[in-house]
């Protein structure tokens, strides 16, 4: 170990502003938190819709543990795979309007599984520059060979496809984009995929449940289908407020899972407790759309009030909303201040974004008030005068 320098590379990323340190949740997941003792407002939290502490949700958690026990006890072709699973895919199926779902332990792994289970070597991957890490580890895990394009470049892309001559070909995107905000133009990828002989896969861990009529995200918003969207993905632990991922699609694509991805094959099944208040929280997703309508109302507020505090922000009409530092430790002395004025806010460093567009990414959820973003607004114009 003595030879790999170990000390020597986290004194270099201290040095360098990109030094990660964990901060220590002392209650649930909320607006209002505390942190080691520090009372706080929390803009960092990607519980969109205000679910994660919610009573029903609870609720459904406490009855179903006290059926099934805290863990599942194996993996889901053994005998870990219970009712309250086999539920929640077919509930899921039905909300992302697709035959069938599955439920994986996390969106990484489901990224992992689908990917490299789909695509082989011979096999070429198409992504966006600004896909999420899972999705890019997902290609390269495949062994396809991986080709990327410019950020919702498809002009680029449509090059790329044209040029590959590999059988199989994956387009792979983020449906909204996790430190941008902003959104992929899925009839344009859909259209390609279509001329070019293309698979299409959607990650829209960042728009299920905030976005479309009944929180379906950004395929249900844009109005297409499994055949235009034959692999979709999302995760549990955002606006469901829960955990866990799930890919939705034909029951061809997940019978095929079932048999090949090898990060759904070996691991432990997520708890049955888990499964059940998703299934509370997948309800109320749908029922009480007042959550959605509060969200974008907020969303238009806090840029109206960003805008005429001068704040350089992103294209985004998403609960993500990044403030542009430029700068590593800029960024970090920034969310610091908030820090200390009582608002949690992450920095966003390189290279997890390019240099030169480093940043605050504030979250917002149902659950905050116009007064907490003003005040958040405030103190910000403070720390970067």
């Amino acid at each position: 170990m003595k030879a790999w320098f170990l000390a020597d590379q986290l004194a270099a990323l201290k040095a360098e502003h990109l030094y990660r340190s964990r901060k220590t949740l002392e209650g649930p997941q909320a607006t209002c938190i505390q942190i080691d003792g520090e009372k706080l407002v929390n803009f960092s939290s990607n519980d969109y819709l205000g679910l994660a502490n919610n009573p029903k949700v609870k609720k459904a958690y406490l009855t179903a543990a006290e059926k099934f026990g805290v863990g599942s006890g194996s993996a889901h072709l053994i005998c870990g795979h219970s009712s309250e699973h086999h539920a929640l895919e077919e509930e899921l199926a039905d909300f992302t309007g697709r035959e069938r779902a599955l439920v994986f332990s996390t969106g990484y792994m489901a990224n992992l599984g689908a990917i490299s289970a789909l695509v082989g070597k011979g096999d070429a991957v198409f992504q966006d520059k600004l896909n999420h890490a899972s999705l890019l580890d997902g290609g390269k895990l495949s062994e396809a060979k991986q080709r990327r394009y410019l950020h919702n470049n498809t002009e680029r892309l449509q090059q790329l496809l044209k040029q590959s001559e590999a059988k199989k070909k994956l387009i792979i995107s983020d449906g909204v984009f996790s430190m941008d905000g902003d959104t992929a133009n899925l009839t344009e990828l859909a259209t390609l995929a279509e001329q070019h002989d293309a698979a299409l896969m959607i990650d829209d861990a960042h728009g299920i449940g905030v976005l479309g009529k009944k929180g379906a995200g950004l395929v249900e918003q844009q109005g297409l289908n499994q055949q235009q969207v034959p692999i979709l993905m999302a995760t549990l632990g955002k606006a469901l407020g829960t955990a866990g991922a799930f890919i939705a699609g034909s029951e061809e694509l997940i019978e095929f899972l079932i048999q090949r991805a090898r990060p759904y094959i070996y691991t432990t099944a997520p708890p049955p407790a888990v499964m059940a208040a998703t299934r509370a929280s997948l309800q109320l997703c749908q029922q009480e759309t007042w959550r959605r309508d509060k969200l974008q109302q907020l969303i238009r507020h806090f840029r109206m009030q960003a805008d005429q505090l001068g704040l350089t922000l992103l294209d985004s009409n998403t609960p993500i909303q990044p403030i542009i530092i430029a700068d590593n430790e800029k960024a970090m002395k920034a969310s610091e201040s908030l820090f200390g004025e009582g608002f949690l806010v992450t920095a966003i460093r390189s290279p997890t974004v390019p240099k030169g567009s480093e940043r605050l990414r504030i979250t917002l959820t149902a659950e905050h008030s116009e007064e907490q973003i003003d005040g958040l607004l405030e103190s910000l114009a403070d720390a970067l005068s």
